[in-house]
């Protein structure tokens, strides 16, 4: 089994994309679901977010209003880089045992749906393949004005804030284009998982992982890392 990270800006269709390739099969590790699991009350990262940032960002349940929590770390860098240090640790260990799960289960591959994948760069390393859903800026302009009721300088900056769809192109192995149809975005994510599907690249992985668990790993990694990576 490989791992395939799929990325996107705001607004540009990412969620989309990963319903189609769930709805074909395909198991999803959903980074911002693990996100939001791990702040629930009875998690050690919750305790610690509410030490650091007080109670008022808390809902009248208990849990954390990501809204108000979403302010502060939109304008403030510090308080950000603090939240992330938090969380990614947990969200990480997650992410690990859902992956641990897949490959037992036998799959080829397994996509990672991480939104800052190439902001943070903390899981690049182990991917073998990265998707970008991309769109043009006008349509992804419009498309969070009407999805999230907001002004234009409102959406501006919120997009301002992320890497900028085209520098996330360039640094991924393939590209979804989702300003068009539905019907057009389904197309290219069929050819992107039948190509996933038909490579073997699955096979050195699994082949690797084995050897290394009969104890003759370090010389067959040494062989096959530069076909891997």
């Amino acid at each position: 089994m490989y791992l395939v990270g799929l990325t996107g800006g705001i607004a540009s269709g990412k969620s989309t994309v990963s319903a189609m390739l769930r709805e074909l099969g395909c198991p999803i590790i959903d980074a911002d679901l693990i996100a939001r699991q791990v702040v629930q009350p009875h998690c050690p990262a919750y305790r610690l977010i509410v030490k650091h940032f007080g109670r008022d960002i808390l809902l009248e349940s208990g849990e954390i209003d990501r809204e108000k929590l979403g302010a502060i770390i939109f304008t403030n860098p510090e308080k950000n880089r603090l939240l992330n240090t938090i969380t990614h640790p947990e969200i990480q260990r997650a992410m690990i045992k859902q992956v641990l799960h897949h490959f037992l289960l036998g799959h080829r591959y397994v996509i990672l749906d991480v939104p800052l994948l190439f902001e943070t760069r903390r899981l690049t390393r182990f991917l073998k393949h990265t998707v970008v859903v991309y769109c043009d800026p006008d349509t992804q302009l419009s498309r969070l004005m009407a999805r999230d009721s907001r002004s234009q300088d409102q959406a501006m900056l919120r997009i301002a804030a992320q890497l900028p769809l085209g520098e996330k192109v360039a640094l991924a192995n393939h590209v979804i284009d989702n300003s068009g149809s539905q019907e057009e975005t389904y197309k290219q994510v069929l050819k992107l998982h039948r190509r996933l599907e038909d490579s073997l690249d699955f096979l050195l992985v699994r082949a690797l992982v084995i050897a290394m668990a009969t104890g003759i790993g370090g010389l067959i990694f040494l062989m096959v890392k530069p076909m891997i990576f």
